[in-house]
């Protein structure tokens, strides 16, 4: 199973792999245009733990937190990319505005967020880090984002 997995699904599956003894680790975001920065931080996330699941937020998510233009990509399309990824092993999409209630299910031995988060200040840590879980932010490579890439496409008038 990697995408698109209800919560249900993904509770299960990740019980699954616990009794297994992997290490999961956990990411989220809305990965609306795919480019070479996401793929280096879901490899280098990937390589902390044994399963990569992504917390991917839904369209409605995205509007509210992005603005009406986005997502670019609907969720299902991003979903499939994402889950072709060979570093994610499961893709997890979510409504609300914050994926905390999904960390809290599926509690993660690792919590990871890139950019320049302050790791207290990410949704879940405190959660995590009760159940003796690990938060770790990682830095993104310079030159690559959605914004970036729209502003580039909207220069050329290809609009």
């Amino acid at each position: 199973m990697r995408y698109p997995a209800s919560l249900q699904q993904a509770k299960t599956q990740v019980e699954q792999w616990k009794n297994e003894g992997r290490r999961i680790v956990f990411t989220n975001g809305c990965f609306d245009l795919l480019h070479p920065g996401h793929i280096d931080y879901l490899d280098r996330a990937a390589k902390l733990g044994d399963i990569l699941i992504i917390g991917l937020n839904d369209d409605n998510s995205i509007r509210r937190l992005k603005g009406k233009s986005r997502p670019i990509n609907p969720l299902q399309d991003r979903a499939i990319m994402l889950a072709a990824l060979r570093a994610v092993d499961l893709v997890v999409p979510f409504a609300e505005d914050t994926p905390l209630n999904l960390i809290t299910t599926l509690m993660p031995d690792i919590l990871v967020k890139g950019g320049d988060y302050q790791p207290d200040d990410i949704v879940g840590a405190t959660e995590v880090r009760k159940n003796g879980g690990e938060v770790i932010v990682m830095p993104f490579i310079d030159g690559h984002s959605s914004t970036g890439l729209i502003q580039r496409i909207l220069a050329t008038g290809l609009s």
